[in-house]
């Protein structure tokens, strides 16, 4: 599933290219946005801006309209010019915005509504979400206090309830968690406050190290860096890295699958 980098940058690229812009066309092969589409048509709107709220997207047209979607597990937002081919088929283009210089296209996303703007506040999932590391002033204080309130079973599945803090993913945990030195299945009550906080500081430094100065060029976007290194088979401490040796004490590198198929990738000694 895309990290709150990716929606960030996603969303940073959209507003460049469409806020300001009229809306020219929208196609769409979701039965609920077409009824919407039919009632109060997008066509001859203007995006007002396009943001990201953690791993939500949502693009704001003039007349009291939002279109939020998720890309959950394989959707993608694309950008073209007109006329230029695209890098994923079209049958897989669930979403299409046309402006008189761009074409925004939602490949594979199925989890998509256009809501009113006043409704934003209410809306349940929205106002769920915990403090979003990518946001300007996140509240770490009541991101530490969410994660203490969640149900989950370890530190390692706190971090990822979007209800206590927004934006971190599968990477992110693993390498934060690496970063401070914590074992991923250690209980949330067995750390202090401290230790959380170091947590939660650590993953919005990344967080924001990764969305840096980024753009997003069709659907493509940039490989994740944790360790600082520029080798691409060098860019992060453990995700991804099971049976090879720890960069720093050469312990190899264990996983393990929690429920949902999620894996979690740790080094035994770094973390013990």
């Amino acid at each position: 599933m895309p990290e709150g980098d990716t929606i960030f940058r996603a969303a940073r690229t959209l507003h460049r290219a469409l806020a300001g812009r009229t809306i020219t066309a929208f196609d769409t092969q979701l039965n609920a946005l077409a009824i919407v589409d039919r009632r109060a048509p997008l066509a001859g709107r203007s995006v007002e801006r396009v943001e990201a709220r953690g791993k939500h997207l949502l693009i704001h047209f003039s007349g009291d309209l939002v279109l939020r979607t998720h890309l959950r597990m394989h959707g993608s937002w694309h950008i073209y010019r007109p006329g230029e081919r695209w890098r994923a088929p079209a049958r897989a283009a669930r979403l299409v915005l046309q402006t008189s210089e761009w074409t925004a296209v939602a490949f594979n996303v199925t989890d998509a509504e256009l809501i009113a703007t006043r409704e934003l506040a209410r809306h349940a999932r929205l106002a769920a979400l915990g403090p979003d590391l990518l946001s300007e002033r996140p509240d770490l204080a009541e991101a530490r206090r969410r994660i203490r309130a969640s149900d989950s079973p370890h530190i390692a599945a706190a971090l990822l309830d979007q209800q206590a803090v927004a934006g971190i993913g599968n990477v992110y945990r693993s390498e934060v968690l690496f970063l401070c030195g914590i074992a991923p299945f250690r209980r949330v009550e067995e750390l202090d406050d401290g230790t959380i906080d170091a947590l939660l500081a650590r993953a919005r430094d990344l967080l924001r190290l990764n969305v840096a100065g980024q753009r997003i060029a069709g659907g493509a976007s940039r490989s994740r860096v944790t360790t600082g290194r520029l080798n691409p088979r060098e860019q992060l401490w453990v995700y991804g890295r099971a049976g090879e040796p720890c960069r720093r004490c050469a312990t190899p590198i264990r996983s393990d699958s929690e429920a949902g198929g999620r894996r979690t990738y740790w080094c035994p000694r770094c973390q013990a």
